[in-house]
């Protein structure tokens, strides 16, 4: 096989990915993720996603962020939105921003009870109600929008059972959804037992796997602990006694993270969206060794 022909056949397989990133609450860690854009960004994303918290100054940092990335990037945002504590005026009105500005894809997402991960959701009474009301007014109002929302191999925290989360899901995708990202998992058996599961039941959009390279075990294992992913022991034997060895530390989180996305591509998986932390190091190792 010729050379061209070599880097054809490469080029009709490069797997697409996107990369999320969270707004920077302070001028230092503005110019820590403008620099991680710019180092992520030749590796041609199909979309970067910009999360969306709590509070107004935080949501207006994620307008900032969106606004800066279609002005000085070529690359394409994507914002997350949530429905809690904020009527339907208000998020309508944000949408509406967003559209103005150029955005063309909205992360829809129900978002944390204003108690904290564990307390009750309860929705704002003059709000939308859950993500499915909220994927659907984003539909009515702007059919030109994309809508992703979020899946769960693992069920969300506050679901009674995996069958009841799928119905979410579903409920999700009726309203309009284009696409679902998972929370992060560390087995992929997890994932494709999901995803049995998830086309089982009629959904056919893609269900894209969301990706944590490790960058601290700790902080990981407390992010799964709230999001009601598993560790695997195994995972934690390989950081074991590492707490002070930032250099070793790297080196296992991009082997352990590498094998994974591998695994899943050897299987047919050809989406990964990673959760980048804002570092750049470790996916933009993994992207390379995905053939990107």
């Amino acid at each position: 096989m010729s050379d061209t022909n070599t880097s054809a056949h490469t080029q009709a397989r490069r797997p697409a990915i996107s990369f999320e990133f969270f707004p920077p609450k302070t001028e230092e860690m503005e110019q820590n993720l403008w620099g991680v854009i710019n180092r992520l960004a030749p590796l041609s994303p199909d979309f970067v996603s910009v999360t969306y918290g709590a509070g107004g100054s935080t949501r207006e940092r994620t307008h900032s962020t969106i606004k800066r990335i279609l002005e000085e990037t070529s690359l394409t945002p994507a914002a997350h939105l949530t429905c809690d504590d904020a009527t339907r005026a208000d998020i309508d009105d944000v949408v509406d921003r967003y559209h103005e500005v150029g955005v063309r894809h909205i992360v829809a997402l129900r978002g944390d009870p204003s108690g904290g991960i564990g307390t009750t959701y309860r929705a704002h009474p003059n709000g939308y109600q859950n993500s499915a009301d909220l994927v659907a007014s984003i539909k009515r109002r702007h059919p030109d929008m994309e809508v992703t929302v979020s899946a769960y191999p693992e069920k969300h925290p506050e679901s009674t059972t995996l069958d009841a989360d799928i119905d979410v899901l579903k409920a999700k995708v009726d309203a309009g959804a284009d696409r679902a990202i998972t929370q992060f998992f560390f087995d992929n058996d997890l994932y494709f037992r999901y995803l049995d599961r998830v086309r089982a039941a009629g959904i056919t959009i893609p269900v894209v796997p969301g990706i944590l390279p490790v960058q601290n075990f700790k902080l990981a294992k407390n992010f799964a602990t709230r999001a009601g992913a598993t560790v695997p022991d195994w995972l934690a034997c390989k950081f074991e006694g590492l707490g002070e060895d930032a250099e070793t530390r790297k080196l296992v989180a991009a082997t352990v993270a590498a094998g994974q996305v591998q695994k899943l591509a050897k299987h047919g998986v050809e989406n990964f969206h990673f959760y980048t932390m804002n570092r750049a190091d470790l996916v933009f190792a993994i992207s390379h060794i995905l053939g990107i």
